[in-house]
């Protein structure tokens, strides 16, 4: 946990001294390389350069969880699979590992991930489709498509605990040779719980298996479909 804080105060304070240099924190993204180029210096005299007071590390944080919630409207509204969702989320959390908010907006890197998950989950969905779904602007996300997938290394396959729950749900299935009727009651929980997870820094700590395993393990205790002592 403590490497993640060391990134996230990296990128924080970062931004922080841009923004006392130039009087903005937004950099500028070339759409064709995802090269970074910095702003241009706001005069003293317009009103307000010199009032902006830089987010804090936990202000950052707050509007982090807000686009990672709003990742999870989106797939729902288009009713992308669970994978998609966990794919556009991990993307987003791994991008501001590097970034800062200020930096980049994260509205526009929210977009940009999803239709990177999209596409990498062989789900394509066309820019001005998913533009037009939630009424934006399409250029914005190809825009910075460049700099998300550069960003994250070109290290595009992401491994979502719902995959993991499929499996340790069929074994459980196998185990109760089909007569347990309860088991769907439990995997819908569980990948309700792994929806919460995914919000957190778990993803970015725990392998998929562990995560799908604490989230039966949770959903198990309210549901009490299986005895997991005796099992």
């Amino acid at each position: 946990p403590q490497d993640l804080v060391n990134k996230w105060t990296t990128a924080n304070r970062r931004s922080a001294e841009i923004l006392a240099q130039y009087g903005t924190t937004r950099l500028k993204v070339d759409p064709v390389d995802g090269s970074i180029s910095n702003p241009e210096p706001v005069p003293d005299h317009v009103v307000g350069s010199s009032s902006v007071k830089p987010l804090s590390c936990e202000e950052e944080q707050v509007m982090r969880i807000f686009y990672e919630q709003k990742i999870q409207e989106v797939c729902r509204a288009f009713k992308f699979p669970h994978k998609i969702q966990a794919t556009a989320i991990i993307y987003f959390k791994r991008f501001y590992l590097q970034w800062s908010v200020m930096e980049h907006h994260p509205k526009h890197i929210m977009l940009t991930c999803v239709y990177a998950s999209c596409k990498v989950e062989e789900n394509h969905v066309s820019a001005e489709e998913l533009g037009k779904g939630i009424q934006q602007d399409h250029q914005i996300i190809l825009n910075n498509e460049m700099i998300v997938l550069k960003s994250l290394d070109f290290d595009l396959i992401v491994y979502a605990p719902y995959r993991s729950i499929e499996g340790f749900i069929d074994d459980m299935d196998d185990f109760c040779n089909g007569a347990h009727q309860r088991l769907k009651d439990l995997h819908q929980t569980a990948n309700s719980e792994v929806d919460t997870m995914m919000l957190t820094d778990a993803p970015l700590l725990y392998t998929p298996g562990q995560l799908a395993l604490a989230a039966l393990y949770k959903s198990n205790s309210a549901l009490s479909v299986l005895d997991f002592e005796r099992s």
